[in-house]
């Protein structure tokens, strides 16, 4: 037959004591438990905010690098189009100057009274003169 255990007063207090102390300590356990917690969603909480501020920033970035892009885009389409328009004018001015010479040249053979020179002179600056109004035709 088993006895059933009787507790003397001192080993009563003991067993007690030691299970409110595993209790109590438990508690600030738990207590620090849920502050550790609460420190971790507070950073958590901060860097999805940075994490969103940054997406932003890069937004931004991304739409200034896309202006950027289409304004040199823009800038490369002047700068061919004035060096085509430098190319014209280059052209018109060697053209002008061919003609005055020959213009020149006519006067010069005409002063000499040489006018089968003139007269070939002034056939070259008339076929000159026709094909560029043919080429600007184009």
């Amino acid at each position: 037959m088993m006895r059933p255990t009787v507790l003397s007063r001192r080993s009563f207090k003991l067993a007690l004591a030691t299970t409110m102390h595993c209790r109590t300590s438990h508690r600030g356990h738990d207590h620090q438990k849920k502050r550790r917690l609460k420190n971790i969603n507070s950073r958590m909480k901060r860097l999805k905010v940075e994490m969103e501020e940054i997406s932003e920033e890069q937004k931004m970035i991304k739409e200034g690098q896309r202006q950027v892009r289409e304004k040199f885009e823009a800038i490369e389409l002047e700068c061919e189009q004035l060096r085509k328009e430098t190319v014209l004018i280059t052209q018109q001015s060697v053209s002008a100057q061919i003609r005055l010479a020959l213009m020149f040249q006519i006067l010069k053979a005409r002063e000499n009274q040489d006018f089968s020179k003139a007269s070939q002179l002034t056939c070259a600056l008339r076929e000159l003169i026709a094909r560029e109004n043919q080429q600007r035709k184009l």
